[in-house]
């Protein structure tokens, strides 16, 4: 037998052994935080959505404001983005994920306010409204800080925010941040990572 007959008998039974020795999944960073909750919200169709409703569906949530001048237009073009990139290699699983945009400013962000603004990120994306103690509930649950800002002569008035993209199960516990504030491709990576 020649020499690269052999190596190449060895090589080959060698993969299998690679194969074994390729590694798990991390474990979910978020796993057992106190992130997420119950909420009864408005869709912008004026219907109450409930959180109950997304079961059995994986969730991407961000908190944002449709009248935010720069942070939350740009996380949610990454986070759509990067849904996008991952949705096309991996469209069997596409439909199992729901992202969703939740307002923190229910006195301007009506449903018809907010179907506007979400409409500028693609259709896979939907947005929730309520009152204020409903949205209140909601940024509780999962440790989003805002509140209103000064009341301005020109814009009115603006929100500050904590601004964190969420990967939560199909049971609606939290998995991982998705880096909404770096790259699309770090959000394709976050959901290639832990979504089966």
């Amino acid at each position: 037998m020649s020499m690269p007959i052999i190596a190449r008998i060895a090589i080959l039974g060698a993969l299998p052994m690679l194969a074994a020795c390729e590694q798990p999944a991390p474990p979910p960073p978020l796993e057992g935080a106190a992130i997420g909750g119950p909420f009864e919200l408005v869709d912008t169709k004026g219907e109450t959505v409930s959180w109950s409703d997304f079961d059995g569906r994986w969730r991407m949530v961000y908190f944002g404001y449709t009248w935010c001048p720069d942070v939350c237009p740009f996380d949610l073009m990454r986070m759509m983005r990067g849904y996008r990139q991952w949705a096309a290699e991996n469209p069997e699983l596409a439909d199992q994920v729901q992202p969703i945009f939740i307002t923190i400013d229910p006195e301007r962000d009506t449903p018809e306010e907010v179907a506007e603004y979400v409409a500028n990120f693609g259709d896979n994306l939907i947005g929730l409204t309520g009152t204020p103690e409903a949205i209140k509930q909601a940024a509780d649950n999962f440790s989003v800080f805002y509140a209103r800002g000064p009341d301005d002569p020109v814009v009115g008035y603006l929100m500050q925010h904590s601004n964190a993209g969420y990967l939560m199960d199909r049971d609606g516990e939290p998995i991982a941040l998705l880096p909404v504030d770096e790259s699309p491709q770090g959000v394709a990576d976050q959901l290639e990572l832990f979504v089966r």
